[in-house]
Protein backbone atom coordinates (compact mmCIF):
# COMPACT_ATOMS: atom_id res chain seq x y z
CA UNK A 1 0.00 0.00 0.00
CA UNK A 2 1.51 3.45 -1.16
CA UNK A 3 0.38 7.04 -1.14
CA UNK A 4 2.07 10.31 -3.24
CA UNK A 5 2.02 13.34 -2.22
CA UNK A 6 2.60 16.18 -5.66
CA UNK A 7 3.96 19.49 -4.21
CA UNK A 8 4.28 21.97 -6.82
CA UNK A 9 6.10 25.07 -5.72
CA UNK A 10 4.90 27.44 -8.51
CA UNK A 11 7.28 29.01 -10.27
CA UNK A 12 10.61 27.94 -8.37
CA UNK A 13 12.51 27.31 -11.58
CA UNK A 14 16.10 26.48 -11.34
CA UNK A 15 17.36 28.42 -14.78
CA UNK A 16 19.00 26.01 -17.27
CA UNK A 17 16.10 26.09 -19.96
CA UNK A 18 17.66 25.83 -23.65
CA UNK A 19 14.70 27.31 -25.31
CA UNK A 20 14.96 30.41 -23.25
CA UNK A 21 15.86 32.76 -25.71
CA UNK A 22 12.24 32.01 -27.77
CA UNK A 23 10.47 33.46 -24.55
CA UNK A 24 10.36 37.30 -23.37
CA UNK A 25 9.76 39.74 -20.85
CA UNK A 26 8.65 42.95 -22.21
CA UNK A 27 10.65 42.44 -25.38
CA UNK A 28 13.98 40.86 -23.65
CA UNK A 29 14.83 36.88 -23.80
CA UNK A 30 14.38 35.10 -20.82
CA UNK A 31 18.05 33.68 -21.48
CA UNK A 32 19.77 33.72 -18.22
CA UNK A 33 16.76 33.77 -15.79
CA UNK A 34 17.09 31.60 -13.02
CA UNK A 35 14.35 32.34 -10.19
CA UNK A 36 16.34 30.18 -7.13
CA UNK A 37 19.94 30.71 -8.17
CA UNK A 38 19.47 35.00 -8.34
CA UNK A 39 16.87 35.15 -4.83
CA UNK A 40 19.84 32.88 -3.19
CA UNK A 41 22.68 35.41 -4.29
CA UNK A 42 21.22 38.33 -3.84
CA UNK A 43 20.41 36.48 -0.05
CA UNK A 44 24.04 36.16 0.35
CA UNK A 45 25.18 39.28 -1.18
CA UNK A 46 22.72 41.03 1.58
CA UNK A 47 20.32 42.21 -0.63
CA UNK A 48 17.73 40.68 1.09
CA UNK A 49 17.95 41.71 4.74
CA UNK A 50 14.55 42.65 5.16
CA UNK A 51 12.54 40.64 7.87
CA UNK A 52 15.25 37.91 7.03
CA UNK A 53 18.94 37.78 7.20
CA UNK A 54 22.15 36.55 5.91
CA UNK A 55 22.66 33.50 2.95
CA UNK A 56 18.92 31.63 1.87
CA UNK A 57 18.44 29.02 4.25
CA UNK A 58 16.88 25.80 3.04
CA UNK A 59 17.91 23.32 5.07
CA UNK A 60 14.99 20.43 4.05
CA UNK A 61 15.17 21.42 0.42
CA UNK A 62 18.80 21.27 0.46
CA UNK A 63 18.52 17.90 1.68
CA UNK A 64 16.39 16.50 -0.79
CA UNK A 65 18.81 17.69 -3.55
CA UNK A 66 17.68 21.22 -4.49
CA UNK A 67 21.17 22.40 -4.88
CA UNK A 68 22.13 19.59 -7.07
CA UNK A 69 19.07 19.76 -8.79
CA UNK A 70 19.95 23.68 -9.65
CA UNK A 71 23.02 22.39 -10.77
CA UNK A 72 21.95 19.97 -13.15
CA UNK A 73 19.92 22.20 -14.93
CA UNK A 74 22.22 25.24 -15.33
CA UNK A 75 26.03 23.76 -14.32
CA UNK A 76 26.06 26.75 -11.56
CA UNK A 77 25.94 26.48 -7.90
CA UNK A 78 24.01 28.35 -5.44
CA UNK A 79 24.99 29.95 -2.57
CA UNK A 80 24.38 27.67 0.50
CA UNK A 81 22.36 24.95 -1.30
CA UNK A 82 25.17 23.22 -2.16
CA UNK A 83 25.36 20.23 0.67
CA UNK A 84 25.22 16.99 -0.18
CA UNK A 85 21.65 15.56 -0.87
CA UNK A 86 20.17 12.45 0.76
CA UNK A 87 16.98 12.31 -1.24
CA UNK A 88 16.25 11.26 -4.89
CA UNK A 89 16.40 14.67 -7.04
CA UNK A 90 16.88 15.52 -10.53
CA UNK A 91 15.73 18.51 -13.60
CA UNK A 92 12.78 18.80 -15.81
CA UNK A 93 12.54 20.11 -18.68
CA UNK A 94 9.21 21.30 -19.95
CA UNK A 95 8.32 20.88 -23.77
CA UNK A 96 4.87 23.04 -24.15
CA UNK A 97 4.50 25.88 -25.91
CA UNK A 98 4.12 28.06 -23.02
CA UNK A 99 5.35 28.74 -19.36
CA UNK A 100 2.45 29.47 -17.86
CA UNK A 101 0.67 27.70 -15.15
CA UNK A 102 -2.29 25.16 -16.88
CA UNK A 103 1.00 24.41 -19.50
CA UNK A 104 3.03 23.03 -16.57
CA UNK A 105 1.01 21.54 -15.00
CA UNK A 106 -1.19 19.68 -17.62
CA UNK A 107 2.64 18.77 -18.40
CA UNK A 108 3.29 17.20 -15.26
CA UNK A 109 0.21 15.52 -15.03
CA UNK A 110 1.46 13.25 -18.51
CA UNK A 111 -0.20 16.14 -20.81
CA UNK A 112 2.12 18.20 -23.27
CA UNK A 113 0.44 21.21 -24.95
CA UNK A 114 1.17 21.18 -28.54
CA UNK A 115 -0.53 24.69 -29.38
CA UNK A 116 -0.08 28.52 -28.56
CA UNK A 117 -2.51 29.95 -25.96
CA UNK A 118 -3.90 33.64 -26.70
CA UNK A 119 -2.37 36.39 -25.16
CA UNK A 120 -3.09 39.99 -25.40
CA UNK A 121 -1.40 42.79 -26.43
CA UNK A 122 -0.19 45.59 -24.24
CA UNK A 123 -1.87 48.25 -25.81
CA UNK A 124 -4.30 50.61 -23.67
CA UNK A 125 -7.30 49.46 -23.76
CA UNK A 126 -5.93 46.00 -24.20
CA UNK A 127 -9.17 44.57 -24.85
CA UNK A 128 -11.45 44.72 -28.61
CA UNK A 129 -14.19 46.75 -28.51
CA UNK A 130 -16.29 43.38 -29.44
CA UNK A 131 -14.85 41.77 -26.38
CA UNK A 132 -15.52 44.55 -24.27
CA UNK A 133 -19.38 44.63 -25.67
CA UNK A 134 -19.28 40.82 -24.36
CA UNK A 135 -17.61 41.92 -21.04
CA UNK A 136 -20.36 44.17 -20.37
CA UNK A 137 -23.51 42.04 -21.90
CA UNK A 138 -22.16 39.53 -19.48
CA UNK A 139 -21.92 42.06 -16.75
CA UNK A 140 -24.83 43.02 -17.06
CA UNK A 141 -23.27 46.43 -16.99
CA UNK A 142 -22.92 49.43 -19.21
CA UNK A 143 -19.30 49.31 -18.83
CA UNK A 144 -16.47 48.03 -17.52
CA UNK A 145 -13.41 49.22 -15.67
CA UNK A 146 -9.48 48.51 -16.33
CA UNK A 147 -9.54 46.85 -19.75
CA UNK A 148 -5.34 46.60 -19.68
CA UNK A 149 -2.39 44.67 -18.45
CA UNK A 150 -2.04 45.36 -14.81
CA UNK A 151 -0.94 44.12 -11.58
CA UNK A 152 -3.78 42.86 -9.72
CA UNK A 153 -2.66 44.59 -6.47
CA UNK A 154 -2.22 48.18 -7.85
CA UNK A 155 -5.58 47.72 -10.02
CA UNK A 156 -8.00 47.56 -7.43
CA UNK A 157 -5.91 50.47 -5.50
CA UNK A 158 -6.51 53.08 -8.01
CA UNK A 159 -10.20 51.50 -9.52
CA UNK A 160 -11.44 50.23 -6.55
CA UNK A 161 -13.58 53.19 -4.86
CA UNK A 162 -14.70 53.82 -8.70
CA UNK A 163 -15.70 49.77 -8.87
CA UNK A 164 -17.78 50.35 -5.51
CA UNK A 165 -19.37 53.61 -6.59
CA UNK A 166 -20.59 52.41 -10.25
CA UNK A 167 -20.51 48.71 -9.47
CA UNK A 168 -18.76 48.23 -12.66
CA UNK A 169 -16.26 45.28 -12.89
CA UNK A 170 -12.47 45.75 -13.50
CA UNK A 171 -11.21 43.37 -16.48
CA UNK A 172 -7.32 42.80 -16.76
CA UNK A 173 -4.74 40.85 -17.56
CA UNK A 174 -1.25 40.03 -17.34
CA UNK A 175 1.56 38.60 -19.48
CA UNK A 176 -0.03 35.00 -19.16
CA UNK A 177 -3.06 33.78 -21.10
CA UNK A 178 -6.02 35.45 -19.09
CA UNK A 179 -8.77 37.51 -18.14
CA UNK A 180 -8.84 38.33 -14.89
CA UNK A 181 -12.22 40.22 -13.40
CA UNK A 182 -12.27 42.03 -10.33
CA UNK A 183 -15.02 42.64 -8.10
CA UNK A 184 -15.70 43.92 -3.90
CA UNK A 185 -17.38 40.51 -2.21
CA UNK A 186 -19.64 42.71 -0.32
CA UNK A 187 -20.77 46.01 -2.81
CA UNK A 188 -20.32 43.61 -5.76
CA UNK A 189 -21.25 40.20 -4.66
CA UNK A 190 -18.95 37.10 -4.50
CA UNK A 191 -21.66 35.47 -6.49
CA UNK A 192 -22.15 37.36 -9.14
CA UNK A 193 -18.25 37.64 -9.90
CA UNK A 194 -18.36 33.90 -10.18
CA UNK A 195 -21.38 33.66 -12.15
CA UNK A 196 -19.92 36.63 -14.79
CA UNK A 197 -16.59 34.04 -14.91
CA UNK A 198 -18.49 30.72 -15.59
CA UNK A 199 -20.84 32.79 -18.28
CA UNK A 200 -17.57 34.58 -20.14
CA UNK A 201 -15.06 30.93 -19.72
CA UNK A 202 -16.56 29.11 -22.81
CA UNK A 203 -16.39 31.90 -25.29
CA UNK A 204 -12.83 33.03 -23.96
CA UNK A 205 -11.87 29.28 -24.26
CA UNK A 206 -12.54 29.31 -27.62
CA UNK A 207 -10.69 31.99 -28.40
CA UNK A 208 -7.86 30.49 -26.99
CA UNK A 209 -7.31 31.81 -23.61
CA UNK A 210 -5.80 29.76 -20.94
CA UNK A 211 -8.41 30.89 -18.11
CA UNK A 212 -11.28 33.00 -16.77
CA UNK A 213 -9.92 34.44 -13.39
CA UNK A 214 -12.26 35.37 -10.46
CA UNK A 215 -10.70 38.02 -8.59
CA UNK A 216 -12.54 39.08 -5.66
CA UNK A 217 -11.32 41.33 -2.82
CA UNK A 218 -12.49 43.75 -0.03
CA UNK A 219 -11.62 46.93 1.92
CA UNK A 220 -12.65 50.49 1.72
CA UNK A 221 -11.07 53.45 0.68
CA UNK A 222 -9.38 54.69 3.79
CA UNK A 223 -8.06 52.07 4.92
CA UNK A 224 -7.39 50.05 1.59
CA UNK A 225 -8.45 47.40 -0.74
CA UNK A 226 -7.03 43.62 -0.51
CA UNK A 227 -8.12 40.54 -1.83
CA UNK A 228 -9.22 37.38 -0.60
CA UNK A 229 -8.77 33.61 -0.49
CA UNK A 230 -11.61 33.62 -3.12
CA UNK A 231 -10.02 33.50 -6.01
CA UNK A 232 -11.39 30.83 -8.36
CA UNK A 233 -9.39 29.89 -11.85
CA UNK A 234 -11.58 29.12 -14.84
CA UNK A 235 -9.78 27.21 -16.99
CA UNK A 236 -9.71 25.38 -20.31
CA UNK A 237 -10.41 21.93 -19.77
CA UNK A 238 -7.41 19.35 -20.76
CA UNK A 239 -8.48 18.11 -24.18
CA UNK A 240 -7.01 14.60 -23.09
CA UNK A 241 -7.24 12.67 -19.91
CA UNK A 242 -4.25 13.50 -17.51
CA UNK A 243 -2.79 11.91 -14.49
CA UNK A 244 -5.58 12.34 -12.01
CA UNK A 245 -7.67 10.91 -14.50
CA UNK A 246 -5.42 7.85 -14.28
CA UNK A 247 -5.35 7.81 -11.00
CA UNK A 248 -8.90 8.30 -9.84
CA UNK A 249 -9.78 5.27 -12.71
CA UNK A 250 -7.29 3.05 -11.15
CA UNK A 251 -9.57 3.10 -8.04
CA UNK A 252 -7.56 5.50 -6.06
CA UNK A 253 -8.59 8.83 -3.99
CA UNK A 254 -7.49 11.77 -5.36
CA UNK A 255 -7.06 14.86 -3.44
CA UNK A 256 -6.11 18.57 -4.47
CA UNK A 257 -4.84 21.15 -2.26
CA UNK A 258 -5.03 24.66 -3.49
CA UNK A 259 -5.64 26.05 -7.15
CA UNK A 260 -4.93 22.59 -9.24
CA UNK A 261 -9.07 21.69 -9.01
CA UNK A 262 -8.79 24.82 -10.89
CA UNK A 263 -6.31 23.85 -12.86
CA UNK A 264 -7.74 20.63 -14.42
CA UNK A 265 -11.88 21.72 -14.20
CA UNK A 266 -12.09 19.19 -11.79
CA UNK A 267 -11.11 16.50 -14.09
CA UNK A 268 -10.63 13.01 -12.02
CA UNK A 269 -10.53 14.78 -8.89
CA UNK A 270 -12.43 13.63 -5.36
CA UNK A 271 -11.94 16.80 -3.05
CA UNK A 272 -10.92 20.26 -2.91
CA UNK A 273 -9.14 22.06 -0.31
CA UNK A 274 -8.12 25.52 -0.63
CA UNK A 275 -7.18 28.84 1.21
CA UNK A 276 -4.31 30.77 1.42
CA UNK A 277 -0.30 29.10 1.49
CA UNK A 278 -0.70 29.11 5.18
CA UNK A 279 -3.84 27.26 5.21
CA UNK A 280 -2.92 24.75 2.65
CA UNK A 281 -0.01 23.87 4.66
CA UNK A 282 -2.09 22.84 7.09
CA UNK A 283 -3.80 20.97 4.69
CA UNK A 284 -0.96 18.83 3.17
CA UNK A 285 0.17 17.89 7.10
CA UNK A 286 -3.35 16.72 8.00
CA UNK A 287 -3.53 14.95 5.04
CA UNK A 288 -0.27 13.08 5.74
CA UNK A 289 -1.74 11.57 8.81
CA UNK A 290 -5.55 11.37 7.39
CA UNK A 291 -5.21 10.72 3.80
CA UNK A 292 -5.98 6.74 3.06
CA UNK A 293 -3.55 4.35 1.30
CA UNK A 294 -3.72 4.32 -2.19
CA UNK A 295 -4.16 8.10 -2.01
CA UNK A 296 -2.97 10.96 -5.02
CA UNK A 297 -2.67 14.35 -2.93
CA UNK A 298 -1.60 17.13 -5.50
CA UNK A 299 -1.20 20.41 -4.20
CA UNK A 300 -0.12 23.49 -5.75
CA UNK A 301 1.44 26.41 -2.98
CA UNK A 302 0.75 29.44 -5.53
CA UNK A 303 1.93 32.52 -3.60
CA UNK A 304 5.69 32.10 -4.30
CA UNK A 305 4.51 33.65 -7.57
CA UNK A 306 1.72 35.61 -7.05
CA UNK A 307 2.81 37.29 -4.58
CA UNK A 308 6.43 37.53 -5.01
CA UNK A 309 7.77 36.48 -8.49
CA UNK A 310 5.26 38.52 -10.52
CA UNK A 311 5.14 41.56 -8.14
CA UNK A 312 9.35 41.36 -8.11
CA UNK A 313 9.87 41.22 -4.59
CA UNK A 314 13.56 39.00 -4.03
CA UNK A 315 13.02 39.36 -0.54
CA UNK A 316 9.57 38.83 -0.09
CA UNK A 317 10.05 35.37 -2.23
CA UNK A 318 13.08 34.18 -0.31
CA UNK A 319 11.17 34.33 2.97
CA UNK A 320 8.61 32.69 1.49
CA UNK A 321 11.05 29.97 0.38
CA UNK A 322 12.42 29.81 3.63
CA UNK A 323 9.09 29.85 5.72
CA UNK A 324 7.88 27.11 3.06
CA UNK A 325 10.96 24.91 4.39
CA UNK A 326 10.49 25.19 7.93
CA UNK A 327 7.37 24.15 7.17
CA UNK A 328 7.69 20.40 5.37
CA UNK A 329 10.38 19.57 8.10
CA UNK A 330 7.91 18.02 10.07
CA UNK A 331 5.33 16.94 7.33
CA UNK A 332 8.24 14.68 6.45
CA UNK A 333 8.85 12.93 9.53
CA UNK A 334 5.52 12.21 9.63
CA UNK A 335 5.26 10.34 5.99
CA UNK A 336 4.70 6.68 6.08
CA UNK A 337 6.91 3.77 4.83
CA UNK A 338 5.76 3.85 1.47
CA UNK A 339 4.58 7.08 1.02
CA UNK A 340 6.19 9.35 -2.08
CA UNK A 341 6.52 12.72 -1.40
CA UNK A 342 7.45 15.18 -4.97
CA UNK A 343 8.52 18.73 -4.64
CA UNK A 344 8.59 20.28 -8.24
CA UNK A 345 7.29 23.39 -10.14
CA UNK A 346 5.72 24.70 -13.30
CA UNK A 347 7.71 27.12 -14.50
CA UNK A 348 10.01 30.48 -12.95
CA UNK A 349 8.99 33.51 -12.04
CA UNK A 350 12.62 34.87 -11.51
CA UNK A 351 11.74 38.03 -8.87
CA UNK A 352 15.03 39.65 -10.22
CA UNK A 353 14.10 39.95 -13.93
CA UNK A 354 12.70 42.73 -16.41
CA UNK A 355 9.24 42.92 -16.25
CA UNK A 356 6.72 41.18 -14.47
CA UNK A 357 6.15 37.72 -16.12
CA UNK A 358 6.89 33.90 -15.95
CA UNK A 359 10.25 33.31 -17.19
CA UNK A 360 11.26 29.68 -19.47
CA UNK A 361 13.41 27.76 -16.72
CA UNK A 362 13.64 24.12 -15.48
CA UNK A 363 12.25 22.63 -12.50
CA UNK A 364 13.34 20.83 -9.82
CA UNK A 365 12.01 17.03 -9.04
CA UNK A 366 12.95 16.15 -5.34
CA UNK A 367 11.65 13.04 -4.10
CA UNK A 368 11.25 11.64 -0.68
CA UNK A 369 10.95 8.12 -0.49
CA UNK A 370 12.78 6.67 -2.89
CA UNK A 371 15.81 6.90 -1.21
CA UNK A 372 19.14 8.33 -2.19
CA UNK A 373 19.81 8.85 -6.20
CA UNK A 374 19.73 11.01 -9.28
CA UNK A 375 17.29 11.02 -11.62
CA UNK A 376 18.77 13.49 -13.84
CA UNK A 377 17.68 15.49 -16.58
CA UNK A 378 13.83 14.20 -17.69
CA UNK A 379 10.43 15.99 -19.02
CA UNK A 380 8.15 17.57 -17.26
CA UNK A 381 5.63 14.58 -18.18
CA UNK A 382 8.18 12.14 -16.49
CA UNK A 383 6.78 13.53 -13.29
CA UNK A 384 3.49 11.62 -13.64
CA UNK A 385 5.26 8.45 -14.66
CA UNK A 386 6.90 8.55 -10.96
CA UNK A 387 3.34 9.01 -9.68
CA UNK A 388 1.94 5.87 -11.36
CA UNK A 389 4.62 4.01 -10.90
CA UNK A 390 4.83 4.48 -7.16
CA UNK A 391 0.97 3.37 -7.22
CA UNK A 392 1.42 0.60 -9.60
CA UNK A 393 -0.61 2.15 -12.21
CA UNK A 394 -0.03 0.53 -15.67
CA UNK A 395 0.85 3.95 -17.40
CA UNK A 396 -1.75 4.27 -20.46
CA UNK A 397 0.45 5.60 -23.33
CA UNK A 398 4.61 5.58 -23.85
CA UNK A 399 6.42 6.98 -21.31
CA UNK A 400 8.20 11.11 -22.31
CA UNK A 401 11.43 10.16 -20.80
CA UNK A 402 14.49 11.17 -22.97
CA UNK A 403 17.99 11.14 -22.08
CA UNK A 404 19.45 14.18 -23.19
CA UNK A 405 21.57 16.37 -20.74
CA UNK A 406 21.71 19.78 -22.59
Amino acid sequence: MARVFLVVMDSVGIGGAPDSEFYFNDGVPDTGSNTLLHIARACADGLANDGRQGPLYLPNLTKLGIGSALNLACNEYAPNLDAASEGTWGSAQETSHGKDTPSGHWELAGLPVEWDWHFFPETDPTFSDELVKLFCHASESPQVLGKCHASGTQIISELGVKHCQTGWPIFYTSADSVVQIAAHEKTFGLGKLLAICEKLSPTLHKLGVGRVIARPFLGQSETGFYRTGNRRDYAVLPPKPVLTNWVQQAGHPVIAIGKIGDIFSMQGIDQVLKGTDKSLMKHLSNQVSLAPEDSFIFANFVEFDSHYGHRRDVTGYACALEWFDKEIGPILGKLRANDLMIFTADHGNDPTWIGTGHTRERVPVLCAGLGSGELGQIQFQDVANLVLNHLDIRHPKPKGRHDEQN
